[in-house]
């Protein structure tokens, strides 16, 4: 489904990415670990067109993403991209579900449609109760649930999540992992997922290592899965 290649991007002197490839299956939950400073956020902006390479190339299928004006790549990105960040970075002035149907608004659908697809998205991620809180009134979890709803409504064909745990304690995060999964399997859904958590790690499909800008290992999971979520990418050569 997703593929990169060779993949380089330098701010000033820092070589940040050095010559990436890899892809991604349909399906699969592809976990990337590695210290910080390893380049692994810089390559989930890459692949999710939020920045741009020095060089290499990211397909979606067929879509080489890189040939696209800037106002396609906009749309690319709200169309087939989910984005699940450290901070949840909901709207304070909206409550639950308005955050969630904001995606939906933008690419002009009805409000009122957009409001029952978004409800329908919250019961999904246990927010079904919570749906008109504004963020003040939630937990942390609970924020960082309605991100995830938020990135998922408009039924992406990746989602694409850095260290959406991180500013979690041990319970909430716990309990997102276990909904990352669940969504995963549930929706058949392909994620790129970004961690420090080894334990999460080993739970996803595949796992790549990354220090210094490059992907240094990779490790295949036994996740007991159904096969046709289980890896079917690779580093690609």
């Amino acid at each position: 489904m997703l593929a990169a290649r060779n993949l380089t991007k330098t701010y000033g002197t820092l070589k940040v990415l050095d010559n990436v490839s890899l892809s991604v299956a349909a399906g699969e939950m592809l976990s990337i670990i590695g210290p910080s400073g390893a380049g692994k956020s810089t390559l989930l902006h890459l692949l999710g067109a939020l920045d741009k390479p020095d060089s290499g190339q990211v397909r979606l299928g067929d879509l080489d993403v890189f040939s696209l004006s800037p106002a396609r790549q906009a749309k690319f990105r709200n169309e087939q991209i989910g984005f699940v960040f450290q901070a949840h970075h909901l709207l304070p002035e909206f409550n639950a579900v308005e955050n969630v149907a904001m995606p939906l608004w933008i690419a002009g659908k009805q409000k009122n449609a957009a409001i029952q697809t978004a409800s329908v998205m919250l019961e999904k991620v246990g927010l079904a109760g919570r749906i008109h809180h504004k963020p003040s009134e939630l937990s942390g979890g609970e924020q960082q649930r309605v991100a995830i709803a938020r990135a998922l409504v408009n039924q992406p064909k990746i989602l694409m999540a850095d260290e959406p745990t991180g500013n979690l304690d041990t319970a909430n995060a716990l309990a997102i992992h276990r909904l990352f999964l669940n969504l995963q399997q549930e929706l058949k859904q392909t994620i790129v997922l970004i961690t420090h958590n080894e334990s999460l790690a080993a739970q996803t499909d595949r796992t790549l290592v990354m220090r210094d800008g490059a992907v240094v290992e990779e490790r295949k999971h036994n996740t007991g899965k159904a096969d046709d979520t289980n890896s079917g990418g690779s580093i690609a050569p």
